[in-house]
């Protein structure tokens, strides 16, 4: 059998919608008022939002189907980026009055979402997206959810005062959509979780615990997948973005495979890894990025086999998928389909 492939979460929006992803204003997230521009997108297409965002998630998949990948996304097409989205739904979060802060360990400023009492769940809103887009395929569409420490690092908390019992709450709030998926028959949940790669100490300490929080009760018929890049850059070929420590998976990977997760996604194309760290995972899945996603250079096929052929020596072709190494969303659909194609060719012809 030839290694499945796979997709993380954002794909570049179709032209079709105004939604305007935070990460492409100029220089980076929109330090003046990130959460503005989607409310404006919304009231723009009025009536009209559900099938422009049906027609976007449709060509998404499309793109995807024709490239060959085996598990795919709905592009995050409904969403400004993968972590307001969601808080949106939930209580306790302030789009209107916004609060400046550092994210991301300093790498760059904004003015953010403020938390301003207990979140909690409230309406399902994930349910509705999985069917629109598993309607739209006979393929697996996987969901993606932003997870409670990463959440927690994009928002300012004015509320808890502490990231271990905000990330618990946060974690709460997820579970109770990601049963509602369960319900709704979706069987591939995934939880971004990248920031466990910069905050290691925090990430073994109550990190893992909130992740958890996230997954329970899930049925071990789902596919309980964990995303965990090293740092989005801001822009294409910009190769001085600060990424996490180069060895965060090193001191991560026992922890995450003692944990419920069954398939962790781990970058490799931007920075190559040691691949005696595929041999610290016995039990989990590695979904393994081998496309780069902040680099307008095109992997070529026999490269991209020879990276998988050389981590075959170190895991088992069962527990290997390939993708690339995070999100495709500031490719542009030309590109990221030419790389998607590469990568389903090298990884299928591994059978």
């Amino acid at each position: 059998m030839a290694i499945l492939t796979t997709t993380i979460g954002a794909y570049p929006k179709p032209d079709c919608l105004p939604v305007f992803d935070w990460f492409q204003a100029e220089g980076g997230p929109d330090t003046a008022h990130p959460t503005a521009r989607y409310a404006g997108a919304i009231e723009e297409m009025g009536d009209e939002a559900e099938a422009r965002f049906v027609e976007a998630a449709g060509l998404v998949i499309a793109d995807q189907e024709t490239c060959g990948i085996d598990i795919v996304t709905d592009g995050e097409v409904r969403r400004e980026n993968y972590v307001y989205y969601h808080c949106r739904h939930l209580s306790g979060f302030d789009f209107d009055n916004l609060t400046e802060r550092d994210v991301r360990g300093g790498n760059y400023r904004a003015w953010l979402p403020s938390v301003r009492g207990p979140v909690k769940a409230e309406d399902a809103f994930l349910p509705h997206d999985w069917k629109a887009a598993q309607a739209l395929t006979s393929s697996p569409v996987k969901v993606t959810m932003p997870g409670p420490m990463t959440a927690a690092d994009t928002v300012a908390d004015v509320h808890y005062g502490d990231d271990k019992s905000f990330g618990a709450d946060l974690g709460e709030a997820i579970n109770v959509e990601v049963l509602r998926l369960v319900e709704a028959g979706c069987r591939h949940i995934q939880i971004d979780e990248p920031l466990f790669a910069r905050r290691i100490g925090d990430a073994l300490d109550y990190g893992f615990d909130n992740l958890e929080r996230c997954f329970h009760g899930c049925p071990p018929d789902v596919v309980r997948t964990v995303h965990m890049c090293c740092g989005y850059p801001d822009r294409l070929d910009n190769p001085d973005y600060p990424k996490a420590p180069k060895d965060c998976y090193f001191d991560l990977a026992q922890a995450i495979d003692r944990s419920s997760i069954n398939a962790v996604s781990v970058e490799d194309a931007h920075r190559p890894n040691d691949l005696s760290l595929l041999e610290k995972f016995t039990q989990t899945t590695v979904i393994f990025g081998i496309v780069a996603i902040a680099k307008s250079r095109i992997e070529p096929v026999e490269e991209l086999k020879e990276r998988l052929e050389k981590a075959l020596d170190h895991i088992d072709a069962d527990r290997l998928i390939a993708a690339p190494d995070c999100g495709l969303g500031i490719l542009g659909r030309d590109l990221a389909k030419a790389k998607l194609g590469n990568m389903v060719k090298a990884a299928h012809s591994l059978a």
